[in-house]
């Protein structure tokens, strides 16, 4: 395929969130028939000194209880300014050891507004690919 949209699961796991210094934790995604997954943080406006680190933990069981930090998996992120309004913190992963996985987010030293966490599975064993319920419209158009 030629499509993104159609070889690709794309999912909103977390919802917005205010200005805090608390960690978020994005829904559970079952990787079975995925080989691949990439987790995307859109961040809004953040604090100067804040200090952000998304990353991932996977597990056995369809539960955030338990679940290990996938070594490697994480990107870190010290505001300075405004240096980070606005922009995105991206952690890919290829082949995670267990069937389910999740993404931490620690917002520390200063406040920090997230406007989402977007998952997107690929390396799909099966195409084209359904979106879940978080998609409310999209469309593919091969042109030529």
């Amino acid at each position: 395929m030629l499509s993104l949209l159609k070889d690709a699961k794309i999912t909103q796991v977390e919802n917005a969130a205010v200005a805090a210094q608390t960690e978020l934790v994005s829904d559970i995604l079952d990787m079975s028939g995925f080989d691949s997954v990439m987790f995307i943080c859109d961040l809004g406006d953040i604090t100067a000194t804040s200090v952000l680190t998304l990353s991932l933990k996977d597990n056995s069981a369809n539960s955030t209880s338990g679940a290990a930090a996938i070594s490697g998996a994480s990107a870190t992120f010290t505001a300075a300014a405004s240096d980070a309004d606005h922009k995105l913190l991206i952690v890919d992963c290829y082949r995670p050891a267990q069937r389910y996985i999740f993404a931490s987010l620690t917002r520390t030293v200063a406040d920090a507004v997230v406007d989402g966490i977007i998952a997107i599975q690929y390396n799909s064993r099966a195409v084209p690919q359904t979106q879940g319920s978080t998609v409310v419209a999209s469309t593919f158009k091969q042109v030529g």
